[in-house]
């Protein structure tokens, strides 16, 4: 069974951030780093070389393959800024299409830059994420 590549480290996210080439880009990363803080209740963790992560929940799949991972979080990508969401976009059409310019996958949101959004409508979507999560698996600070 391989290892997951996406697991908690011990790397600052505070000091990751200093290292993002793009002014607009680490401006906006060091707002959502207070900002996901504030939302969730949760500290900031790195998990992966890149990915900024709030909370932590175990999984198990049918297969028997189970794991840890974060409720939520961002990464500051040379594109676009993106948002995780774990239980994915399914039942967010009426709060995305309040939210502003972004693209979605199927647990990412993509957007260019948090100027282009409006932060009151990703908390609800955030919130309501988190709240997701922590109604269906065990979830945890640290």
């Amino acid at each position: 069974m391989s290892k997951l590549k996406t697991h908690k480290t011990l790397t600052s996210p505070a000091d990751f951030i200093k290292t993002l080439e793009n002014p607009t880009r680490r401006e906006d990363a060091e707002v959502l780093l207070k900002w996901f803080t504030t939302q969730t209740g949760y500290k900031a963790a790195m998990w992966g070389p890149s990915i900024i992560g709030y909370g932590r929940y175990h999984y198990r799949y049918e297969s028997g393959r189970e794991g840890e991972s974060m409720i939520t979080g961002f990464a500051a990508r040379k594109a676009s800024l993106v948002i995780y969401i774990m239980p994915g976009y399914q039942d967010y059409s009426e709060p995305l299409s309040r939210l502003g310019k972004h693209k979605i996958g199927k647990s990412c949101l993509y957007i260019n830059k948090l100027a282009d959004i409006d932060l009151h409508v990703l908390a609800e979507i955030v919130n309501s994420g988190c709240d997701y999560m922590k109604q269906h698996y065990k979830t945890w600070d640290k």
